[in-house]
C-alpha cells in the first residue's frame, strides 16, 4: 500500500514522521537545560546536598536526549536536499543563513560547553562548571530562537523580495527574524517546552514518591516541577490566546479549521466538539457554546469570524486533522492548569503534598503529557499552513523535488525501522535512568543515598516543600 503513493504525500509522510521524533527532544531538552541551571545554581548558593543529587541525576538524562536530539535533527537536514529541492532552493537565500547561524551561535555554544557541564566538574571548579552548565541552558535558547524564526517566517513571510529566479531573497534581515508572528510563536514554544519538562520531572518525582513518600530527591524534585505547573500553565494559556489572536490576523484559514467553522458567522459559538466534514462543509454533531467563538477570537460577542467558506477550496486547509489536534492541545493545558491548581490547594491543606496518592498517580499519568502537546501544537501549526510551505506564497506540490516515488518510500521505510530500534532503545534507557534512586550523592563515586553519607536533608525539604 505505502507504495502505491506518489511521491509528494510519500514526501509529506516521511518530513511528518521524522519531525515528529526530532521536535520532542528539544522541547524536553531546553526545560532540562534551564532546570539543570536552577538545580546547580540553588545548590551553590544553599550547599544542600539534594540540589547536587538531582543535577546529578538529570544530567545524564539530559545527554541522552540531547544527542538524540541531534541525530534526528540531521536527517531533516537531509530531506530538504532529497524531496524538497525546489523550496530548498528558492527559499535557500532567506532560510540558508538562518540556519546556518543557529549552527554557530547555538550549536556550537551547547556541544563546547556540554563536555565541561557533563565530565568536567571535578575538574575546571564550581564557578567554571556553573558557566558552563548557564552556556548549555542559553545555547538551546538561542538554537529555539534561530528555529522558530525560519518557521516563523515560513508562517508570516516578511523582509524579502523574489527576484528573477523566482527565489526569496532578504531585504531587511531585521523583518525577516522578527516577522508578525515570532515573538508570539517563540514564547509559546518556550513555555511549552518548560512546561514539557517539568510534567516529566514531576511525572518521575511521583513515581518515586509512590514507592517511597521519604525520599528526599523525589519531594524536591516534586515539589519544583509542581510549583512550575502552577505558574507557568496559566501563563501559556494567555500567551496561547496572544498567538491565536495573531493568528487569526495573518492565517485566518488556519484559525477557522481549527474552530470548525465553515459558515461566516457574526457572534459565532464555541465549538467545543464536533466532527468536521471538509467534503459536505459542515461541522456535525456539535456542541458548541453561542457567541464565544466570537468572544475568544475578536473579543467582542457578536464579532465576525471568518468561515472556510470564505477561502477557494484549494487554500483551505484540512478542517478534520487541525479542529482535533488544536483540542487536543488545549485539552492538556487545562488538564495542566488543573494539576497546578491541585498542587497548591494540597501545599495549603497542612502541605500534604507528598501524602496525597491520588495526586502522584494523575501526576505519573501526565508524565508524558507535554509531549503529547508539543506535537499537537506542531501539527495545529504545519498541517493548519497548509496548501503552503510559504504562507500564501509557495504551496507544498510546488516545493517537492522531481523524485520517483519508490526511491521516497523505500527511505521511508527504512527511517521507521532504524527510527523504532534506535531511538526505542534511547528512550528505554531515559526510563531506565528515570527508574534509579534521585537520592544518590554523586553517581561518580557512588556514595550512596545522601542520608547514608551523613547528609541532613531536612532544610532541603523545607525549601523544596
Amino acid at each position: 500500500m505505502l507504495f502505491d503513493l506518489d511521491a509528494l504525500t510519500l514526501a509529506r509522510m516521511q518530513f511528518a514522521f521524522t519531525v515528529s521524533f526530532h521536535i520532542i527532544f528539544p522541547a524536553f531538552s531546553i526545560g532540562l537545560a534551564s532546570y539543570l541551571a536552577v538545580l546547580e545554581g540553588l545548590w551553590l548558593w544553599r550547599k544542600e546536598q539534594v540540589y547536587r543529587d538531582l543535577f546529578n541525576f538529570w544530567k545524564k538524562i539530559f545527554a541522552v536526549a540531547f544527542g538524540m536530539g541531534v541525530v534526528s535533527g540531521i536527517v531533516m537536514a537531509y530531506q530538504f536536499g532529497t524531496n524538497w529541492s525546489v523550496f530548498s532552493d528558492k527559499a535557500g537565500p532567506v532560510i540558508g543563513p538562518l540556519m546556518g547561524y543557529e549552527v554557530l551561535s547555538a550549536f556550537f555554544l551547547e556541544a563546547g560547553f556540554l563536555g565541561v557541564m557533563l565530565f568536567g566538574e571535578k575538574r575546571v571548579g564550581p564557578g567554571l562548571h556553573y558557566f558552563a552548565t548557564l552556556m548549555v541552558a542559553a545555547g538551546t535558547l538561542i538554537s529555539a530562537t534561530w528555529i522558530l524564526s525560519v518557521n516563523s517566517w515560513m508562517q508570516t513571510p516578511a523582509g524579502y523580495s523574489i527576484n528573477a529566479a523566482g527565489q526569496f531573497v532578504p531585504e531587511d534581515w531585521w523583518a525577516v527574524i522578527f516577522n508578525p508572528s515570532f515573538p508570539y510563536r517563540f514564547v509559546h514554544m518556550v513555555l511549552a517546552a518548560y512546561l514539557t519538562t517539568a510534567f516529566v520531572v514531576g511525572g518521575i518525582g511521583a513515581w518515586h514518591l509512590l514507592k517511597d513518600t521519604a525520599s528526599h530527591g523525589a519531594r524536591v524534585m516534586f515539589s519544583m516541577a509542581m510549583w512550575m505547573a502552577a505558574l507557568v500553565a496559566p501563563i501559556q494559556i494567555f500567551a496561547g490566546d496572544l498567538h491565536g489572536l495573531n493568528t487569526l490576523e495573518y492565517q485566518p484559514a488556519k484559525v477557522a479549521a481549527m474552530e470548525g467553522h465553515y459558515e461566516t458567522q457574526v457572534g459565532a459559538p464555541l465549538i467545543l466538539i464536533g466532527v468536521p466534514d471538509d467534503e459536505a462543509e459542515i461541522t456535525r454533531y456539535q456542541l458548541a457554546i453561542p457567541k464565544l467563538g466570537s468572544l475568544i477570537l475578536t473579543h467582542h460577542a457578536d464579532g465576525e469570524v471568518k468561515g472556510l467558506k470564505a477561502f477557494p477550496k484549494d487554500q483551505r486547509p484540512p478542517a478534520e486533522i487541525v479542529f482535533w489536534s488544536f483540542r487536543l492541545m488545549v485539552g492538556i493545558g487545562f488538564a495542566m492548569l488543573g494539576i497546578g491548581l491541585w498542587s497548591l490547594l494540597r501545599r495549603l491543606k497542612k502541605n500534604r503534598l507528598y501524602e496525597d496518592r491520588w495526586l502522584h498517580w494523575a501526576a505519573l499519568f501526565m508524565a508524558p503529557s507535554g509531549l503529547v502537546a508539543v506535537l499537537a501544537g506542531w501539527v495545529t501549526t504545519e498541517v493548519g499552513r497548509q496548501p503552503y510551505t510559504v504562507y500564501g506564497l509557495l504551496t507544498t506540490a510546488e516545493s517537492a523535488s522531481p523524485i520517483a516515488a519508490p526511491a521516497v518510500a523505500t527511505s521511508l521505510v527504512a527511517f521507521i525501522i532504524v527510527y523504532f530500534f534506535v531511538f526505542g532503545a534511547g528512550t528505554f534507557y531515559i526510563l531506565r535512568l528515570c527508574g534509579k534512586s534521585p537520592d544518590r550523592v554523586d553517581p561518580e563515586t557512588e556514595h550512596g543515598p545522601s542520608h547514608a553519607a551523613g547528609i541532613n536533608p531536612g532544610p532541603a525539604l523545607k525549601a523544596g516543600g
